[in-house]
């Protein structure tokens, strides 16, 4: 049987500038990998150097058939220090758009992607009352210069990520997707140590990561809408958005409420925020199960990921139609994907997730675009180089790329917009 996309149907994958770039020794990820007892695995050092090798990186991807990637800019690298503008990063990343364009790939450009500048830090991190303005003012220098080399920019990646790490670290034995280690995040002494390097101390250290409680989300809401005017005044035609991490909310008898109460604070809780928004950027790695004593753990026997979280690639429908119910624009997919060192099941991931993807056009639901996480085996945070998600592997010894099966599953569903599936 044969499920045929739309014919404009964005197919691509997705980076961050951060776990693949190298060396952005700048950001206040840089110096958490270096705070003494820090529990980063690895350091991320030269990563997998996309930021010297993007030419053949975006090169591969096309003769691989993909059509569109999704990859961050690094604020550490366009604004070093406070108001101080990097003319030679914007010519770096303009030699980055300019070469998707040229091989025939759409890019979509994440202004944020977890890591900040170190100078953030010194003026109180993401909960500052500047930081609306400080990041607004970032976007309208970046697309004032390349604003039209970018159709489409989220202002940041996964804004809920924050709600849900805090949610999932009150429990025990669940490895949120980005990697990060619930006793790892709540120790003190590394994170004071993390806040020395970035020139402050610990009562003004406050990451992207740490954005849960009411007044931080307030002030995180009022940056994406000011980026989004700045952006919309440098470049009309950009279309903007947001992205959020979004499980598939499940519940048995018993669990409904508290069901209710979690997708609640993961999505409705932003949706005031995104209601001038072009598009919406969905976000999917497995499902939550809710009963009567809180979130179920994965039934015995159940397949797991390298994450330790359930293989469920039947997730991405359903969350692509909960939230359809709420949005009048379009949903783009802009993360899907799965940690394994068995690439067969990857392929496997992304064809039932795809016939997911496939029955909610044939109801009528707008999405426009579907992103792999990730091109490449990167940079994972705190795991390091442990975790396997990509499309192509990387030799570091080397920095030999090495493509993988599903990579050329996707880049041929890619080239006839359709899918195979039997």
């Amino acid at each position: 049987m044969e499920l045929n996309f739309p014919p404009h149907f964005l197919w691509g994958s997705a980076t961050a500038a951060y776990q693949v770039e190298g060396n952005n020794s700048n950001s206040d990820f840089w110096a958490e990998e270096h705070a003494e007892g820090s529990p980063y695995k690895d350091k991320s050092g030269d990563a997998i150097n996309h930021y010297g090798l993007y030419r053949e990186d975006i090169a591969l991807m096309a003769s691989l058939g993909l059509k569109a990637y999704r990859f961050s800019i690094e604020w550490s690298r366009i604004e070093p220090e406070p108001g101080v503008f990097s003319y030679s990063a914007i010519e770096h990343y303009r030699g980055v758009l300019e070469t998707c364009h040229q091989s025939g790939i759409t890019p979509i450009v994440a202004m944020h992607h977890f890591s900040s500048p170190k100078w953030l830090m010194r003026l109180g991190g993401w909960a500052s009352p500047e930081i609306p303005n400080r990041f607004a003012r970032y976007c309208e220098f970046v697309f004032q210069e390349l604003g039209h080399l970018i159709p489409y920019a989220l202002t940041m990646n996964e804004v809920n990520l924050p709600v849900m790490l805090r949610d999932i670290f009150s429990r025990i034995g669940f490895i949120p997707p980005v990697g990060i280690e619930r006793e790892a995040w709540s120790a003190p002494k590394w994170r004071e140590s993390a806040a020395e390097l970035c020139g402050t101390t610990i009562d003004k250290y406050f990451t992207f990561h740490m954005i849960s409680d009411e007044e931080s989300i307030k002030l995180l809401k009022e940056t994406h809408q000011k980026a989004r005017k700045a952006i919309k005044q440098m470049s009309p035609n950009t279309k903007v958005g947001l992205s959020m991490a979004l499980s598939d909310i499940q519940s048995i008898h018993g669990g409904e409420e508290l069901a209710k109460a979690k997708w609640h604070s993961y999505f409705e809780q932003y949706l005031p925020a995104i209601e001038e928004d072009d598009f919406f950027g969905l976000q999917n790695y497995t499902r939550e199960v809710y009963g009567p004593g809180g979130q179920l753990k994965p039934a015995e026997g159940a397949e797991l990921t390298q994450m330790g979280y359930e293989y469920y690639p039947e997730a991405l429908g359903n969350v692509i139609r909960k939230v359809a119910k709420y949005l009048p624009i379009s949903i783009i997919i802009t993360e899907h994907g799965v940690a394994t060192e068995n690439d067969e099941r990857r392929v496997e991931f992304i064809r039932r997730g795809l016939e997911g993807v496939q029955a909610c056009l044939e109801e009528g639901i707008d999405v426009r675009g579907y992103f792999h996480w990730s091109t490449f085996d990167n940079f994972e945070w705190q795991s390091g180089y442990a975790l396997t998600f990509g499309l192509i592997g990387v030799d570091r010894s080397t920095q030999e790329r090495q493509v993988k099966d599903s990579a050329r599953y996707l880049g041929r569903i890619a080239q006839t917009s359709s899918l195979i599936t039997n």
